[in-house]
């Protein structure tokens, strides 16, 4: 009996590498889409304090369950447009989200196994850290004492849509995990 002959694979052809290129970029996109919706100025007073930070949500989510959807350079990219459109001193988003990705990354063998009210309490807790280290940094550059609120409205408002962030997320993971 002739034992089996390996095939070399198939190539692929330029546009399943596009679909594929799309699908990978797919979790960056997405949350640039949400920057700048957050960005849009709605008229507000103090609608900077008063908008979440959606950059965190998707940081953390895709860092912890499809890591290589979501490279330091994507974040790093996000965090810049960030700085951008809230008018912070360049440099501090890119800064507290490489250092989020970083987090999350030591820890995601444990925590992708867990329930999701562990996993939103251990995100309120890194958003917390995030955000309040942002604080500090801003202090420090702006060499007085900020007020608090801004940074705090950030964290509820963050915290709070998470699960809606979430939901989104998994729906577009399922539906990369169908595709691909």
């Amino acid at each position: 009996m002739a034992s089996p002959v390996a095939r070399p694979p198939r190539p692929r052809g330029f546009w399943q590498r596009l679909d594929q290129a799309a699908r990978d970029l797919a979790p960056s996109a997405l949350t640039v889409l949400l920057v700048l919706a957050t960005g849009i100025p709605l008229g507000l007073p103090a609608q900077n304090g008063l908008m979440p930070v959606p950059a965190i949500a998707a940081v953390y989510f895709w860092t912890l369950y499809r890591p290589g959807l979501m490279p330091p350079l994507s974040v790093f990219g996000v965090g810049v447009l960030t700085d951008l459109l809230t008018a912070a001193p360049l440099g501090i988003n890119p800064l507290l989200l490489l250092l989020l990705h970083a987090a999350v990354l030591t820890q995601r063998r444990v925590l992708a196994r867990q329930s999701f009210l562990l996993v939103w309490t251990v995100f309120a807790l890194l958003a917390a850290a995030t955000l309040g280290l942002g604080w500090l940094l801003r202090i420090a550059l702006a060499v007085r004492l900020l007020p608090a609120e801004p940074a705090l409205y950030e964290l509820a408002l963050t915290v709070a849509l998470y699960p809606a962030f979430s939901w989104l997320f998994v729906r577009i993971e399922r539906s990369l995990a169908a595709a691909g």
